[in-house]
């Protein structure tokens, strides 16, 4: 399986693992390809710069190190992905959830997420 994980998935993932609740096997299973979206690093950045995330680390060494210790791929942001978000229903104001709910569709990705906003789109959710 596929998975994009949410930003808040990513940071859960080492941090608080136990957040995550019985979904952890399917995050933790060699059997499935996660993805972390250029869109989440962009958040974390924002988040961290304004002081509404507190990191452990420098968010441009942070995020690598942790992908790294997840087996993430990175996912980059393409001029497709962006302008899909003009396209989807104006279910959730965030806008980086909204640029990973076009990724997913577009790409066939599942999205890992605590946010039930996400799973009212047309998109594969996988919610914890």
């Amino acid at each position: 399986m596929q998975l994009l994980l949410d930003t808040q998935v990513f940071l859960w993932l080492l941090a608080e693992p136990e957040r995550l609740g019985n979904h952890i096997g399917s995050l933790q299973d060699p059997g499935n390809q996660l993805f972390f979206s250029a869109a989440s690093s962009w958040e974390i950045a924002i988040k961290a710069q304004i002081g509404r995330l507190d990191l452990p680390d420098d968010p441009k060494r942070y995020v690598p190190d942790r992908m790294r210790a997840i087996g993430a791929e990175p996912l980059p942001v393409q001029h497709t992905h962006a302008l899909a978000v003009g396209e989807l229903p104006s279910l959730h104001r965030d806008p980086f959830d909204r640029l990973l709910v076009a990724q997913a569709r577009d790409l066939r990705l599942r999205i890992v997420t605590a946010d039930a906003q996400i799973a009212r789109y047309e998109v594969e959710t996988l919610l914890v």
